[in-house]
């Protein structure tokens, strides 16, 4: 069942347009749909979706509109005005209606009890761009699912520790990265990921 599932979402999120003028220096780029899937699949068996989704730097709206698909509500933030007018253009292609909010990660305040899911910039054309993007998720969240590049348990464990937050599962994956900027020789790159599955002690 769990399977037909994540094919079923992986093929609807295929559909969603990505960033009409990706910014290099947001590092912004299209997170497959069906990593997509994994982590909310992942996310329905291991800890259900009675929790409000926060979506931080949400980008062209994928991961919100994936748990949106999978009957949870979800709310994105995006620093980026054109990324998010792609994102909703995407929610209603995909007949969904997550909520969008214009803001950098660092101002979002929230209270409550949140299941936070990113896939912040990795770092690689600013260091340390996805200090900020965990930062936040363990301020507001409960539990989080978090990608980052292969190589990345270190710091997120030194982050967690100190939060007093417990990293659960670590799940490694290839990912096909499509040709975004006009450096890019290929128009498909694999590269390693990370994806953290995190909780308050």
């Amino acid at each position: 069942m769990i399977m037909r599932f994540k094919k079923k979402l992986s093929i609807e999120l295929e559909g969603l347009k990505g960033f009409r003028n990706p910014k290099i220096e947001l590092e912004q780029y299209v997170t497959p749909p069906s990593l997509v899937a994994e982590i909310v699949s992942n996310a329905c068996l291991i800890d259900g979706l009675d929790r409000k989704i926060i979506d931080l730097g949400c980008g062209t709206g994928i991961l919100s509109i994936a748990f949106e698909l999978a009957g949870a509500e979800s709310v994105g933030f995006e620093i980026d005005r054109d990324a998010l007018e792609v994102a909703r253009q995407n929610s209603r292609m995909a007949g969904v209606n997550p909520d969008f909010v214009l803001s950098d990660v660092r101002d979002v305040k929230l209270k409550g009890r949140f299941m936070v899911v990113m896939n912040p910039p990795f770092g690689i054309h600013r260091k340390h761009a996805d200090r900020p993007f965990l930062e936040k998720a363990l301020n507001i969240g409960e539990v989080i699912y978090t990608i980052h590049s292969a190589g990345s348990e270190k710091f997120v464990r030194s982050e967690c520790t100190r939060k007093n937050f417990a990293i659960t599962h670590i799940w490694r994956y290839i990912i096909p990265l499509k040709r975004t900027y006009e450096f890019h020789e290929k128009d498909f790159k694999q590269i390693a990921v990370e994806v953290y599955r995190i909780e308050r002690r």
